[in-house]
């Protein structure tokens, strides 16, 4: 299918082929410019919106109701995506449908969003008119001050008005790529606002590689009464006995079970291997300072740790709780085969 693709590719003429990079580049040039214009566009009307919707989360009664028409509203449909996925509850709302008994689904605790680059569709007036009936907030994002959405709106966000990337002028293309973008803004400023962390992050996310690499080191990790551990004083000879029974590949050293003294490896018997190893005391062997990870930390980092250490082999990580006492032990093998890396 490639080699097909390659030849049908080498078979058009190269001005064509000119010709359709120069779209491309003049597309995303285009749609560059739009995003420069509104990011100088901002204004204390963008940090109110915020606001709105902040206070209403607040509230913990409200819902963030985000509505749109045509493109605007395949824009409205990605916004309440990345809204509900980053900690803002939030419902997308058809203007047509509201019309027809979907009004119901608004209530007075909410905040509604209407997206409408031109601001006129005459699908929007219902549901405009129903927010300002009973005094719920209203943010108009469009691109045009003198439109009923601009003028009916409590909170206004002017986007820039910037030629499409259409060579028609016709095709929606800068204009719904700055509407995506200052959606974005939006759903990152109100992120930050509640100072999302990545393991609250991970509660949206539970599923896929995204909900993998959320994962915590105590989700994953060997708990400590399944971990082997001897004393310093002990003899390698128990030690050996000990790896083949949990088949861990480690042997934590602690003499009260608690603070660690170190750790000891199939690597540390290869590097001691002589003929009187089976004698000699673990704390002449084990490694005393070993790598460390926490339980409450991202098992991402565990993974990084033991593969991105300049000039050290390391396939496990001892865990220790917040008073760092021994917790378990996360092995580079268990992340790989959930699909951790």
């Amino acid at each position: 299918m490639a080699t097909n693709l390659v030849k049908k590719t080498t078979d058009i003429n190269q001005a064509v082929l000119d010709s359709d990079l120069e779209a491309a580049i003049r597309t995303i040039k285009c749609e560059a410019e739009g995003l420069n214009a509104l990011a100088k566009s901002l204004d204390g009307d963008f940090s109110a919106a915020v606001e709105a919707i902040h206070d209403m989360k607040q509230d913990r009664r409200g819902r963030l109701i985000v509505a749109g028409i045509g493109k605007s509203g395949h824009i409205a449909k990605k916004l309440v995506a990345t809204l509900a996925s980053t900690g803002t509850p939030s419902h997308f709302v058809h203007p047509g449908e509201a019309s027809h008994g979907d009004l119901g689904m608004v209530t007075e605790n909410d905040v509604v969003l209407m997206i409408s680059n031109s601001g006129e569709n005459p699908e929007l007036s219902d549901l405009m008119q129903y927010t300002r009936r009973f005094g719920i907030t209203l943010i108009g994002m469009t691109s045009r001050q003198d439109s009923a959405l601009a003028k009916h709106s409590d909170i206004l966000l002017l986007m820039p008005i910037m030629p499409e990337a259409c060579p028609n002028g016709l095709a929606p293309t800068t204009s719904t790529t700055i509407t995506l973008a200052l959606g974005d803004a939006l759903a990152v400023a109100l992120l930050e606002r509640m100072k999302l962390t990545p393991e609250q992050f991970g509660v949206f996310h539970p599923g896929g590689k995204l909900g993998k690499r959320l994962m915590t080191v105590n989700e994953i990790m060997h708990k400590l009464e399944d971990v082997p551990i001897v004393n310093s004083e002990a003899t390698m000879d128990q030690v050996i006995l000990l790896l083949t029974s949990h088949n861990l590949g480690c042997v934590i050293v602690s003499d009260d079970g608690k603070k660690l003294e170190g750790v000891i490896t199939d690597g540390d018997l290869k590097r001691h291997m002589a003929a009187d190893l089976l004698e000699r005391p673990v704390k002449d062997i084990m490694s005393p300072s070993p790598k460390v990870i926490q339980s409450e930390d991202l098992a991402v980092q565990a993974v990084n740790i033991m593969t991105k250490t300049p000039g050290q082999y390391i396939t496990s990580l001892v865990v220790t709780d917040s008073n760092n006492h021994l917790h378990g032990l996360i092995r580079l093998q268990d992340c790989l085969q959930i699909g951790i890396s």
